[in-house]
């Protein structure tokens, strides 16, 4: 299990898969 955060706030959370498939969490944290 994982947590997104972004200004404090936690914006999504769940299964590491979960994370990595999500657009938005990979153009932020991976740079894609």
């Amino acid at each position: 299990r994982g947590y997104v955060m972004d200004s404090g706030t936690v914006t999504m959370e769940g299964d590491a898969k979960q994370m990595l498939d999500d657009p938005k969490v990979r153009a932020a944290y991976l740079g894609e």
